[in-house]
């Protein structure tokens, strides 16, 4: 565990950097640590950072990641070392390929693909524009503001007032605290929040890059949630990482705001998808990413009913604040 001098963003930049590499024919293994996560479980954002981040040790300098698909095969123990295995699967002219194993002394927690491209190639280049007339990320409550009252009762909430690296600020109501019910009586899982690194980063690119994977972890099953009249703290819910894709396509500052444009297109089975458009502040386009997860929760009609019921929901003065807190050991997140 990191010193309790450190901040929560110092000891996430310390946990990426992971440890001293060995080589062994085409791989490439190194150690790495975990955050603390409520759960005793590595949280699945982490080790897809560091993911990016053991793939990166390896290319050629220049190249930066573009895009990682990550599968999320069982949970992790934040009380064990992870060990990265890295295959060099090719070196092409403009492009570097590699495939990377997580494990722990029970087997495989997660296997991914990263691919790595020579910075500054040429090409067409458009993307959709940034919704306008929004509210300056100042002017909103912090994550860590609301769920400070909560510290005591929730050890998810104690998480995200205190040991949360980033400042997560939502536009659209929070579900971290109550359902949105006016979100989920029109059908609908879009969403906007801004959100930084809580401090100053200085650090490579690849490294602002994968912890921008990390951070958009923290919200990118909200939709879901959003669209079908839960929250985080829907009693009895449990939810997990399946899977996760994201695409970079200019760089990051994770120092500043970013906003994520999120929303969700279906769900069944017990999975959703959620997806995510991320913005600078000054409107670039920067990063895309889907995600899908399997949220469960104990009665399967929950969800319909919570669209229904109106009568039972006390309507917020503030759509920013809540009642309730976060349910004790809700995640599962691997």
């Amino acid at each position: 565990m990191s010193d309790e001098n450190v901040s929560p963003l110092q000891h996430l930049i310390e946990v990426l950097r992971l440890g001293t590499p060995s080589d062994y024919r085409n791989h490439t293994y190194l150690n790495g640590e975990s955050l603390y996560f409520p759960t005793g479980r590595v949280y699945g954002g982490q080790v897809i950072a560091q993911s990016l981040i053991a793939a990166a040790r390896t290319v050629p300098e220049g190249r930066l990641p573009h895009s990682i698909h990550g599968y999320f095969i069982a949970a992790g123990d934040i009380h064990q070392d992870l060990l990265f295995d890295v295959e060099s699967l090719r070196d092409g002219r403009s492009f570097s390929a590699r495939r990377v194993n997580v494990t722990q002394a029970e087997g495989a927690i997660l296997t991914a693909i990263a691919s790595f491209q020579e910075a500054g190639q040429a090409g067409v280049e458009f993307s959709d524009p940034m919704p306008a007339d929004l509210p300056d990320p100042e002017s909103l409550t912090s994550a860590k503001e609301l769920m400070a009252p909560f510290a005591g009762k929730s050890p998810f909430a104690d998480y995200y007032a205190q040991r949360s690296p980033f400042d997560i600020r939502h536009i659209t109501p929070t579900v971290m605290l109550r359902p949105d019910r006016e979100s989920a009586d029109a059908d609908s899982g879009r969403q906007m929040v801004w959100m930084k690194a809580d401090g100053h980063a200085d650090v490579p690119q690849e490294m602002h890059r994968a912890m921008l994977a990390l951070g958009c972890d923290q919200v990118m099953m909200e939709p879901v949630l959003r669209r079908a009249g839960l929250s985080i703290a829907t009693p009895g819910i449990s939810y997990a990482s399946i899977d996760h894709s994201m695409w970079w396509y200019r760089d990051v500052d994770i120092n500043d705001w970013h906003l994520y444009v999120q929303d969700t297109p279906t769900a069944a089975h017990g999975r959703g998808l959620g997806t995510a458009k991320v913005y600078s502040r000054s409107g670039e386009l920067v990063a895309v990413m889907a995600q899908e997860a399997m949220i469960r929760v104990p009665d399967p009609t929950m969800a319909s009913k919570s669209k229904t019921d109106k009568s039972k929901a006390a309507k917020p003065t503030d759509k920013t604040a809540g009642t309730a807190a976060p349910a004790r050991g809700a995640a599962t997140q691997a």
